[in-house]
This record gives C-alpha cells, sequence and structure tokens, in this order.
C-alpha cells in the first residue's frame, strides 16, 4: 500500500475517532441536561409537596377554628336556654308560693271574720240585755228614754253645737285650700288612679285571635324583641281580637302602638323586622311631634321658642288629662290668656307664651320627679325663656309665689279651659244630666223650697223654709247634701253646697 492509501486509511480512522469522540460528548452533554431537569422537575414536586402539606394544615386549622366556634355557639345558646328555663322555673315557683300564700291570707281571713261574727253576736246579745235591765230599771221604754234624752240634749247644746260646727268649718275651709294648693295639681293630673287606664294602655285590634301567637312568637321571642325595642309591656290576655299596650311614657305607648299596627297589617313578624317597623315608627312619630310643637306655637301667637321647647310642647299631643288632649288644652289657654290680657292692659306676649307652656312638665314628669309646673319651669329656664314666663309656668298651681299680674291671668285662663263645660270628658248632654242630677238630689231633702247648680256644676245652692230649717238643721242639710252627692255622683275635682236660710216679717198697714 501506498503512501496515498495509508494517509485515506489514517483519514477514516480519525473520522471514525472524531465521530465517537463526539457521540461520546453529545450522550455526555444529553446526559447532564437529563439530570438537570431531572433535579428541577424533583424540585418543582418538593415545592409543590411543601405547599400541598401548608394548604393541608391551613385548611385543618381553618376547619378547627370553624368546628371550635360551632362548639362555642352551641355552648352559648345552651347556657342561654338552660337560663331561661332556670328563670321559668323561678317565675313558676313565684307565682307558686304567691299563691300558696293567697290561699293562707283567704283561711286566716275567714278564721277573723268567723272570730267578728261571733263578737258581733255576743255584743249584740249583751246589748239586748244592757236595753232590757235599763227599761227595767227606768220604768220607761226605749223610745221614751230616747226622746227625752235628746230634747234635753238639744235644748242644752244647740247652740254651742252651731258655734263649733261653724268654727270647725272656717278652720277646715281655711286649712283645706292651703292644702289643696300645694296638692290637688300634682295628685289629681299626675296619679289620677280611676283614669290610670286611660292614659297609660292603648289597645291594637287584632283581625283574629290566630295573631296572638304569630305576635308571641317561638318561646316568646318575639314579644320579648318587640318590648325590647319598643319599651313598653305587650299584655295578650283573653280579650278577644285585640293586645294591649302598656307604658306611662305616653310617646312610647304612640311608638308602639304604630308599630303593632304595621307588623299586624303586613303580617310579617320577627325580631329583626321589628326593630325596624320600631325604628321607622319612632321617626314618623319625632317628626309628627315636631310638626304639632310648631302648629301650636303658630296658633298660640308664640314665636321663637327654642327647638326643645318646640319638641316638649309637641309631645303633649300624646297626654291626656281627664279626657282633655294637653296640647289643646295649652292652645286653648294661651288664647284666653291674650284676650284677657289685652283687656286689662297686661303683657299679652307674656301671658301667652305662660299659657303655652303652663303644662310643659307633664311631657316629662314620668321621667323627673316633681310636679309638673315645677318641671316645666326649670326646663323653659335652661332654654333661656323670659323670667316672667317662667315664674308664670312654676306659680300656675300657687306652688311658689306670682310675681306679676301676667302670672295671675294664667292662672285664670287654665282654670276657664279645665271647667268649662265639655272639656273634660263629658259631653253637653251630660253636663245637663249632671247639673240636673245635683238639683234632684237637693230637692230630695224635706224643709228644700228650691235649688239651684251654678259654675257649671260646681256649686249648689240650696233655698230652705225658715219655717222648718233652723240654723242648726241648716248645717246639718248641707253635710247631708254633700255625703249624698258623693254617695250618688261621679265628678272631678269638689262640689260646693250652700244652704240659705232667710227670715221675712210681713206686716201691712191699713
Amino acid at each position: 500500500m501506498n503512501g496515498g492509501g495509508w494517509g485515506w486509511v489514517i483519514a477514516l480512522i480519525a473520522l471514525g475517532v472524531g465521530i465517537g469522540v463526539g457521540v461520546v460528548v453529545e450522550r455526555l452533554r444529553q446526559r447532564r441536561t437529563a439530570e438537570a431537569r431531572q433535579a428541577e422537575a424533583e424540585s418543582i414536586v418538593d415545592a409543590a409537596r411543601a405547599r400541598a402539606r401548608e394548604i393541608e394544615l391551613a385548611a385543618r386549622d381553618e376547619g378547627l377554628r370553624i368546628r371550635d366556634e360551632a362548639e362555642a355557639e352551641v355552648s352559648r345558646r345552651r347556657a342561654e336556654l338552660a337560663r331561661e328555663e332556670e328563670r321559668l322555673q323561678r317565675r313558676r315557683g313565684e307565682l307558686d308560693q304567691r299563691l300558696e300564700q293567697l290561699e293562707k291570707r283567704d283561711q286566716t281571713l275567714n278564721k277573723r271574720q268567723s272570730a267578728l261574727d261571733k263578737r258581733h253576736n255576743e255584743l249584740e246579745t249583751l246589748h239586748q240585755q244592757t236595753l232590757a235591765e235599763l227599761q227595767r230599771v227606768s220604768g220607761m221604754s226605749r223610745d221614751e228614754a230616747k226622746a227625752l234624752l235628746l230634747a234635753e240634749v238639744e235644748r242644752e247644746s244647740r247652740a254651742d253645737m252651731v258655734r263649733v260646727i261653724r268654727r270647725i268649718e272656717e278652720e277646715a275651709q281655711a286649712e283645706g285650700e292651703r292644702r289643696a294648693r300645694e296638692l290637688i295639681a300634682d295628685a289629681i293630673q299626675r296619679v289620677a288612679s280611676e283614669h290610670v287606664a286611660e292614659v297609660t294602655v292603648s289597645v291594637v285590634p287584632l283581625p283574629s285571635d290566630e295573631m296572638k301567637g304569630r305576635i308571641i312568637g317561638r318561646n316568646g321571642r318575639n314579644i320579648r324583641a318587640f318590648e325590647q325595642a319598643a319599651g313598653v309591656d305587650v299584655v295578650v290576655d283573653d280579650t278577644p281580637e285585640a293586645v294591649t299596650i302598656s307604658s306611662f311614657d305616653s310617646v312610647r305607648r304612640e311608638i308602639a302602638r304604630r308599630s303593632m299596627e304595621k307588623l299586624v297589617l303586613d303580617g310579617r313578624i320577627h325580631p329583626a323586622h321589628i326593630e325596624k317597623i320600631v325604628d321607622q315608627a319612632r321617626q314618623e312619630v319625632e317628626k309628627t311631634i315636631v310638626e304639632e310643637g310648631e302648629r301650636a306655637a303658630f296658633e298660640a301667637g308664640v314665636p321663637g321658642l327654642h327647638p326643645e321647647i318646640i319638641k316638649k310642647l309637641g309631645r303633649l299631643k300624646y297626654r291626656t288629662s281627664y279626657g282633655q288632649n294637653q296640647l289643646a288644652h295649652a292652645v286653648e289657654v294661651a288664647q284666653l290668656a291674650g284676650v284677657i290680657a289685652a283687656e286689662l292692659g297686661a303683657d299679652v306676649e307674656v301671658a301667652k307664651a305662660g299659657a303655652l307652656l303652663h303644662d310643659l312638665g307633664k311631657a316629662m314628669d314620668h321621667e323627673v320627679e316633681g310636679t309638673h309646673a315645677a318641671i316645666g319651669a326649670e326646663f323653659a329656664r335652661r332654654y333661656g325663656v323670659h323670667p316672667k314666663v317662667v315664674n308664670a309656668i312654676a306659680s300656675h298651681h300657687h306652688e311658689v309665689e306670682q310675681e306679676s299680674v301676667e302670672a295671675v291671668i294664667v292662672e285664670a285662663a287654665d282654670a276657664i279651659s279645665g271647667a268649662r263645660p265639655g272639656a273634660r270628658r263629658e259631653s253637653l248632654e251630660q253636663y245637663i244630666k249632671r247639673v240636673r242630677a245635683l238639683e234632684e238630689i237637693a230637692n230630695s231633702f224635706q224643709g228644700v223650697s228650691q235649688s239651684f247648680a251654678l259654675q257649671a256644676g260646681r256649686e249648689i245652692r240650696v233655698i230652705v223654709t225658715p219655717e222648718e230649717i233652723d240654723d242648726l238643721a241648716a248645717t246639718h242639710l248641707a253635710r247631708d247634701v254633700a255625703k249624698k252627692i258623693e254617695e250618688g255622683m261621679q265628678y272631678p275635682g269638689q262640689i260646693k253646697v250652700t244652704v240659705i236660710r232667710e227670715t221675712r216679717a210681713i206686716d201691712y198697714a191699713r
């Protein structure tokens, strides 16, 4: 083989070696790439596993938290149910105890009544025996001895009795006038017991008695939510198709009444809806209060009042006294005071302002201790009302001294508005019946010539025949007529009974 041949052989061998080396190098490169990718894949898988463990742990923690909250809520609900059951058990026990006490009291009263009856029978027997013995000893009958004794006593003490009775009546009248000025306003207008039902409850009609169950709700939750939201007491009793709302606060009672009517009409009665309806009714009533206060001030002609005073004045729309609406009464008193002040030449503006605000304290007397006159005067003073107006408010029931003629005018206008026929819970027909009843009671006594009811039925004057009724008998007649009026009639305030005995001497000149 020549030199050219070997060259080709060497070239082929070199090529082969180069290809082999290239293949080996490529395989090494591919292996390294594969190992790198394998390492990267393993890293990704490890990261994914770590992330999965984190998510699993977070989910497990969230599940535990939700389970703990649910268990806490269940425990709280169970505790509430336990407390409610305990309260009901305690209430049931108290009722049983009260019932047992009432039964024991009834038994005690029955025993006392039996003892009293027995004692009364013994005393009656002893009395009869004593009378029989006295009749035997004196030789006179019971009627004869009584007539003799009465004649002697009457002859000796008639004049003294007249003087004593007149002195006692004068002292009683003076003391009564002094105490009446201190007590009547607060006693009658704040705690008039015969009219508590009228001024502290409202009745809401229902379409059917089935609605009572919906108002109460499951375990009483609806009625409790309503009472808590409105601040009143709801009485669900045996009254057909009606529930009663009770509260000394007339405004809260009005809010509750409106809310209950809306709930009954709407039909959706549950705690959340109850709160919403009560809030709406409260906003409506507050708006009405402001509007009514502004209207009253305009009608009375008293401008420039503080907004807080306007609000309190508007609350009187929902306050009554003896059936008379207090806001309408305030406006009427202001108009009367304005006319009287104009006629007397007094300050008309002060008189009207004092008259309009004289009962302002009645809007707050269920919240603040004291008489309505003192409460209203203090409230007016706080908001810059004129001192004369404040004094007129404070003194219209003589709790303080009246410092101006305008204060006297306010008192007089208040009395006129409250005393006129038909002002307080009686129609004209009832007023006429009351006047006639007064005259009939007076005319029913022997010796009465005629009688007249005066001052809207607050006074009855009785004219007697002087030949039949003397001075002492006239005093007794006045007391007997007053007693019969108290027993047979219902009326506000007091009725004055005046017995008139007149002696006329008549002769003729011929």
